[in-house]
């Protein structure tokens, strides 16, 4: 296995993660941005009014696209198994 081998697996790997992790990393930066408004305009500051929103957020993008998300993995993760013996020099 050389290094443009290893470099274009870790590359595949990073955008795969990525390509997971948006959906939920959005869902908390679009929650995040109006509950910040909304304690900006009725000057509440109370912290848990940041979290539990988010986490509320986090749960419904995890039951909507966590299918989409884990089959996203294991299609990767199959492609990478059945590769190993091109990538060890043996298939």
């Amino acid at each position: 296995m050389d290094s443009d081998t290893v470099i274009q697996l870790v590359t595949t790997a990073l955008q795969l993660a990525f390509k997971v992790a948006l959906p939920m990393l959005a869902a908390g930066l679009v929650v995040g941005v109006v509950v910040s408004v909304f304690q900006a305009v009725t000057q509440i500051q109370e912290q848990s009014l940041q979290f539990i929103p988010k986490m509320v957020a986090a749960g419904v993008v995890l039951l909507v696209a966590g299918p989409w998300m884990l089959s996203q993995i294991l299609g990767w993760a199959t492609e990478l198994y059945q590769a190993i013996p091109q990538l060890v020099g043996g298939g």
